[in-house]
């Protein structure tokens, strides 16, 4: 019968970071946890691939509810288009090739984003009868452009 050893990783995932940091800082790279490190540097990666999928899905989510239901555009749904914005704004400032990730993605995020409105407002049945169209109306230039008014015309 094998037994299974854990290592630091297993047991304390923070514990486990420090220790991998300092060896990484004192150079002692035969010490380090390689499997582990290279699992978490590619999921930093996916993090930030979906954070800004769910801050595209956020602001194109609330600039469809404002267009199926203009009537209740309020601050909230104002607000989160302005904060989504700078959040995305924010991410592709650090990481600039989240840009072609958005780019590659922007209709599948449309779509979502379309669904997910008609589910919140419950109108999914008058969806025909809505001015919505089947593909994303907007560039990626024009949902991260200087002007957010322009989005709401």
């Amino acid at each position: 019968m094998s037994t299974v050893t854990k290592t630091g990783y297993d047991v304390d995932f923070v514990e486990w970071t420090a220790q991998t940091a300092e060896l990484l800082r004192e150079g002692r790279f035969a010490e380090v946890d390689l499997e582990h490190l290279a699992e978490e540097i590619e999921d930093l990666g996916k993090s930030h691939r979906y954070a800004v999928e769910s801050q595209m899905r956020r602001l194109l989510l609330n600039l469809i509810k404002v267009r199926i239901q203009p009537e209740c555009a309020g601050s909230s749904w104002l607000h989160s288009i302005g904060s989504a914005r700078r959040a995305l704004e924010d991410r592709l400032q650090d990481s600039p090739s989240l840009r072609r990730y958005l780019e590659e993605n922007l209709a599948r995020f449309y779509r979502q984003a379309v669904a997910d409105a008609f589910f919140e407002t419950k109108l999914a049945k008058r969806a025909a009868g809505l001015d919505i169209p089947a593909d994303c109306p907007y560039t990626l230039d024009e949902l991260l452009g200087p002007d957010p008014e322009a989005l709401l015309a």
